[in-house]
């Protein structure tokens, strides 16, 4: 193809010209190179928070979760708030991996390996929760269905909490197989370039033999695709299963059919926030600026505004049906939200949810790295307040006045939680560290789309 039919008006996705090999260079050089300095700083920052939290789940597990302060209905909020946290951040992975890969949205490239990472990373840290939550995480194959000699104890299919094992477990094995099988021809690019035996031997076996043919490659293309369509629906379904949760239940601020898409909007949106928040960063460190663009953070700054204008949205028609329902309990629900003992929680979320994303409306601030940052944290703090909010406000004025309540977590929830922001970016500084954080083969197949046009 001629550079006659490249757009003129395409944004570029690698910001210099570079050859295939000088790609390469970049990218895979620093598996091979010492670890930097802010590497180390990070991982080890990362470390410690970890250690802290494993002592910590194990004091809880051998003492009990009673330390979680589980005195009332409410006592779980904290957790439950976590776990739901957690989960949504895993979805802008699958999102850029599976679902622009199948609209062939070319600027997925250079981000989409980090993004299926921290999926993973994410899920891992949110399975956390529900199995400390079980009290004793050594009998959690209970919760799957399997002939056994208890006669006729079975799940409750009909619970929306036994949709969320399958659905969980099914998303994060779609997505391990998606990011894994991704990786193979960038393994075999690290097998063939290392000098160590021991590390050919590793990235040999890791990478399947992996020999680059016509057919290999035939393989691989039609493999990616059918994934993808296979993590489509999951990207969808995870997360519309999690608000099942609350949907189904009589509680008020919850029983509402507005969750399914609120919560997956809610979802993308904080998942986004986070993948900006870590590509600022890699990019950095990683000195990947030629790589993952100002271009790549702008198409994602888009998508931040859309579904934080969807969440805001949501937010609106939730007060809007509280009010037309004509239900005392769902308006007092509602009301309590915005003007209750947790006001602060609320307007926190409106400021950091509704209010911060619209400056993306502003291509000039979308381009600026460090206003980006900014704002995806900000989201992030945002959406944690949003499900503490919807959990919290919800329980502590139940039906019953006499057990109304006031919720704070024990130190113990509050250590738990830092040590999965622990074992996330220990994980992540793992990755980055070991294996291709940018699939090199990817960003080689639109290259040409990349160049300036002559």
């Amino acid at each position: 193809m001629s550079d006659a039919h490249v757009s003129k008006f395409r944004q570029k996705l690698v910001t210099e010209d570079r050859t295939y090999k000088q790609i390469t260079a970049d990218v895979l050089d620093t598996l091979e190179a010492p670890p930097t300095k802010a590497w180390l700083i990070g991982f080890s920052i990362s470390a410690f928070f970890l250690t802290i939290g494993v002592m910590v789940m194990i004091y809880q597990v051998s003492t009990g979760i009673g330390v979680w302060g589980l005195n009332k209905t409410v006592g779980w909020s904290w957790d439950i708030t976590n776990f739901v946290f957690w989960v949504g951040i895993g979805h802008a992975g699958t999102l850029i991996s599976a679902i622009l890969l199948i609209f062939r949205q070319r600027w997925r490239t250079g981000i989409n390996r980090a993004a299926e990472a921290m999926t993973i990373f994410a899920v891992a840290c949110a399975g956390i929760f529900p199995l400390i939550h079980a009290g004793r995480p050594w009998l959690l194959y209970w919760v799957f269905p399997y002939p056994n000699t208890r006669g006729a104890l079975w799940v409750n299919f009909n619970s929306p909490l036994l949709w969320d094992v399958f659905a969980i477990s099914t998303y994060l094995t779609v997505s391990v197989v998606f990011w894994y099988m991704g990786l193979l021809p960038d393994l075999a690019s690290v097998r063939d370039r290392t000098k160590s035996k021991m590390r050919k031997m590793i990235y040999g076996i890791a990478c399947f033999g992996w020999n680059g043919s016509t057919r290999t490659w035939h393989h691989f293309e039609v493999l990616s695709l059918v994934l993808a369509g296979l993590a489509t629906p999951l990207v969808l379904s995870v997360h519309t299963i999690v608000s099942m949760d609350f949907a189904t239940s009589i509680v008020p601020g919850w029983h509402t059919t507005i969750f399914p898409p609120y919560f997956v909007a809610g979802a993308v949106f904080s998942g986004f926030a986070m993948v900006c928040t870590l590509m600022i960063i890699t990019r950095k460190v990683m000195n990947w600026e030629n790589y993952i663009t100002v271009n790549h953070i702008d198409a994602m700054c888009k998508v931040i505004t859309l579904t934080g204008s969807m969440v805001g949205l949501a937010y609106g028609t939730e007060f809007f049906m509280a009010w037309y329902s004509g239900n005392p309990y769902e308006q007092y629900a509602f009301i309590n939200r915005a003007f209750g003992p947790y006001w602060w929680a609320y307007w926190t979320m409106i400021s950091c949810n509704v209010i911060t994303p619209q400056f993306f409306w502003f291509k000039k601030l979308r381009r600026n790295m460090t206003f980006v940052f900014i704002v995806s944290i900000f989201v992030n703090i945002g959406m944690w307040f949003e499900r503490f909010v919807i959990i919290t406000t919800s329980l502590h004025r139940d039906f019953l006045p006499s057990s109304w309540v006031m919720y704070s977590p024990t130190w113990v929830e509050i250590w738990t939680f830092i040590g999965t922001f622990g074992l996330f970016f220990t994980l992540f500084f793992l990755f980055i560290r070991f294996l291709p954080g940018i699939a090199v083969a990817e960003v080689k197949s639109v290259y040409r789309y990349a160049r300036d046009n002559k």
